[in-house]
């Protein structure tokens, strides 16, 4: 809206005469306004790069167009780290032991090799015991007790054909198993009497493995009564050695000798 206290004249004139332009084209650098007001240069400039474009030789442009083609190799699934690697297991523990846990470490496997050796083997086991001398007259009797448990067999050994008479039955009838009879067989085995001495034994208490590790017993222990010489042997194959092994007593507070009630928080 124009002021109306202003003569008309002063309004004319702050008009321009010539045409309006816009303040874009004044802010304009005038290499560009050149630029514009010449479009026959910029033609004569993309004329220009086109001929550089076709005076240079084949072998440049195949080279710029492999390098822009070049496949994109396939990804390779990585390897494990560490998988060329030997592994270095450590064999012997005792290398990291001081010099007295080594030394109790060897005392201990050099007793082991000696338990070892002074155990029979399978094969010694297996052959009866050479330079037995047991008499075998008409009225020869040896007599012994053995124990197994709560079992107890008193054996009378005598000349025979290696018949068994067990409170009054035969080996079968009180043994039905064929590990016990072998069990039972082991100390006349070990002599070569098997064939030339009969065995009648008494037995009570226990039950049928634990009179079977009786009758072992009293048999073994019969046999020294006959021979005194065959106690090492016979004890070196464990014939003469009471199983001391029972049943562990109830003890107060639990149900059997370690089974306990079961526990109650709260």
């Amino acid at each position: 809206m124009s002021d109306p206290t202003q003569p008309p004249e002063s309004r004319s004139d702050q008009q321009p005469e010539g045409p309006l332009e816009s303040p874009r084209e004044e802010q304009r650098p005038p290499e560009e306004a050149a630029e514009a007001e010449a479009p026959g240069a910029q033609a004569g400039s993309e004329e220009a790069l086109e001929a550089e474009s076709e005076e240079l030789p084949d072998d440049v442009e195949e080279e710029e167009e492999e390098e822009y083609e070049e496949p994109v190799a396939p990804r390779q699934k990585p390897e494990i780290p560490g998988a060329d690697l030997e592994p270095d297991i450590v064999t012997e523990p005792q290398q990291f032991l001081d010099a007295e846990a080594l030394a109790a470490a060897e005392a201990e496997a050099e007793a082991a090799a000696a338990r070892a050796a002074q155990e029979p083997k399978d094969e010694e086991l297996a052959q009866p015991i050479a330079g037995a001398a047991i008499d075998l007259g008409a009225g020869a009797r040896y007599t012994a007790t053995g124990k197994r448990k709560t079992a107890v067999a008193r054996v009378i050994l005598k000349p025979g054909n290696g018949s068994y008479a067990i409170n009054g039955r035969t080996l079968e009838d009180c043994f039905p198993r064929e590990t016990l009879r072998r069990m039972i067989r082991q100390p006349l085995e070990a002599v070569g009497y098997q064939d030339r001495m009969d065995v009648v034994a008494r037995l009570h208490g226990g039950g049928v493995a634990a009179q079977a590790g009786a009758l072992r017993h009293g048999i073994s222990r019969a046999l020294i009564v006959a021979d005194p010489h065959l106690r090492g042997e016979l004890k070196r194959r464990g014939l003469l050695t009471r199983d001391a092994r029972v049943k562990e007593r109830k003890k107060a507070g639990l149900k059997k000798a370690r089974k306990r009630p079961q526990f109650s928080k709260r």
